[in-house]
């Protein structure tokens, strides 16, 4: 058969089992546009997006090879078969984004997990990813599934499963599911035969709005009872869905009323204002910055649009603002939660800052290292007290929720940061005072955006073969790759972690430069640990032929 018949033989087969109009009216045009779209057929025929720990994330687009209803009505089936082939007991909870198709694809799954005799029960409209995580411990779910596809940009969804107590276990009480369960729903969904032979049931129960109430007020308590709150706060949801929820936490916390970026309070999935809806990326808080700037705040706060990453800037000196970095929060959090005496372990990932491991050893608190993710970080211990990731991901109340949450950890940073300005002090006057103890621990990423994913393999490859021999002048010491595709440089003051990024097509190396301070200027120290980080950002980028 040639290339193009097979092609179209592929694409037929699909059509005939396609659920959705929309989609295949998309297919059938690019099917009577051949030869000249077989480019686009072969790309969504490539392969079936793989069902791994972070579930599946993908465009919006018809085909094996991107997110639409065909694709989700066969992962709920081959999820709802995997649960009750471990014997999972309870109804599956099932939340949603406002990006496009995400109502849809959350509706659907309902109605696939009551069609197989599951209950469902379908969050009151489009909320927070910590919500989703906070009712799978609530309602005691066997598991959850949240429709997004986080800060990803406007074409992309997702679809993320977490487990309940029965299958995940105390540490994975709630969290995001890890091997084996990622290859066993994986497994069930190819096992899935065509997709009229899926039974459709009702499509589930509505769950009262005091659940969301529910999960303010838990939220809210996280935070020590009668601290100060008096606080100016600029804030941004930046389109998503985390506006409403946040501040409902912080009237039940008592904060006052934050002032919103008008621009980006309501969802929208387009995402207008922004290249990118992603906090970390190079002008994406502009407004909220701006804003903060007009408004004569002390805190400037951003959530991802599903909200379970929480970006914080705070004002300089010159009278700018500055964003901190995900490990400067990471740290202050720990340090904030060591010194409210919180008990349990700390924990972070192989690449954030090895700050958190010098504080919690100083303080004698246990602390653990994972593997990147949160699927890994929340199951570091049974008693998990804190764990964080540079990526701006935070849980600083693993009871409560059980993954990272951007909605806690801006309420526990605004309490931190109110009780330092009721003492005259600021959160950089804490970074200064860490930085005293401790050493300036400077980090930076560089992120390598691909359109050809072979790229990733090539570059990997090459810093593998040709290690770099010395970093910053000074020789490696250590140089580890693990067999999760985690490449390690190490000096006597200087560290480089390279891997691919589990959620986007990018290579990232993580850097950081410890810079004693001894007796001396702390500015100065910070001066040359950042020019150093520049550096060792062009010897990384050499080492990967970049």
């Amino acid at each position: 058969m040639a290339p193009d018949d097979e092609l179209r033989s592929l694409a037929e087969t699909w059509l005939a089992d396609d659920p959705d109009p929309a989609t295949r009216a998309e297919l059938t045009r690019l099917i009577d546009g051949l030869p000249g779209t077989a480019a686009e057929l072969s790309d969504r025929f490539a392969g079936p997006l793989t069902f791994g720990t972070a579930g599946l994330r993908g465009r919006l687009r018809a085909g094996p090879n991107g997110m639409n209803l065909a694709v989700v009505t066969r992962a709920a089936a081959g999820l709802v078969t995997w649960l009750a082939a471990q014997g999972g007991e309870g109804p599956l909870v099932i939340g949603y984004d406002a990006r496009h198709g995400s109502r849809e694809f959350a509706e659907q799954t309902a109605r696939v997990a009551t069609g197989a005799g599951r209950e469902a029960l379908l969050l009151p409209g489009t909320l927070p990813t910590p919500v989703l995580a906070y009712t799978v411990r609530a309602l005691d779910a066997v598991a959850g599934v949240m429709v997004t596809a986080s800060h990803n940009p406007p074409q992309d969804n997702g679809y993320k499963v977490y487990l309940g107590r029965g299958l995940g276990g105390p540490a994975g009480d709630g969290a995001q599911i890890v091997p084996p369960a990622d290859a066993g729903i994986e497994a069930a969904i190819r096992a899935v035969g065509s997709l009229s032979e899926v039974a459709l049931g009702d499509p589930g129960t509505l769950i009262e709005d005091k659940i969301i109430e529910g999960y303010a007020r838990s939220a809210a308590a996280t935070l020590s009872e009668g601290g100060p709150r008096d606080l100016a706060i600029a804030y941004t949801p930046m389109h998503g869905v985390g506006g409403s929820t946040l501040q409902a936490a912080f009237a039940a916390a008592g904060f006052p009323d934050l002032a919103v970026v008008a621009e980006q309070a309501e969802p929208d999935p387009e995402f207008p204002t922004v290249a990118f809806p992603n906090p970390e990326e190079p002008g994406a808080m502009d407004l909220l910055l701006a804003l903060a700037q007009g408004t004569g705040a002390d805190l400037a706060i951003a959530n991802d649009p599903d909200a379970d990453r929480c970006a914080v800037a705070v004002p300089t000196a010159e009278g700018g603002w500055r964003p901190l970095r995900g490990d400067e929060l990471g740290v202050l959090l720990g340090d904030y939660l060591i010194r409210r005496g919180v008990p349990g372990t700390y924990a972070t990932t192989i690449v954030s800052s090895q700050l958190l491991g010098r504080l919690c050893e100083a303080r004698g608190v246990p602390y653990a290292e994972t593997l990147t993710g949160f699927k890994w970080i929340v199951r570091a211990a049974e008693d998990l007290a804190y764990g964080y990731e540079e990526a701006l991901g935070y849980c600083v109340a693993p009871s409560l929720v059980r993954d990272k949450d951007g909605i806690t950890a801006a309420l526990t940073v605004a309490e931190l940061a109110a009780g330092l300005k009721a003492e005259g002090r600021t959160l950089a006057d804490r970074l200064d005072e860490l930085a005293a103890e401790f050493g300036v621990h400077a980090t930076d990423q560089l992120s390598i955006r691909v359109d050809d994913l072979a790229e990733i393999g090539v570059a990997m490859r090459r810093a593998r073969s040709a290690p770099p021999a010395t970093l910053l002048g000074a020789p490696v010491v250590t140089s580890d790759d693990t067999a999760n595709n985690v490449l390690t440089f190490r000096t006597g003051s200087a560290r480089a972690v390279i891997r691919p990024s589990g959620t986007e097509p990018k290579l990232k190396a993580y850097l950081e430069v410890v810079e004693p301070t001894g007796e001396g200027d702390l500015t100065a120290a910070r001066t040359r640990a950042a020019s150093s980080l520049v550096t060792l950002r062009q010897e990384i980028a050499a080492a990967l032929g970049v």
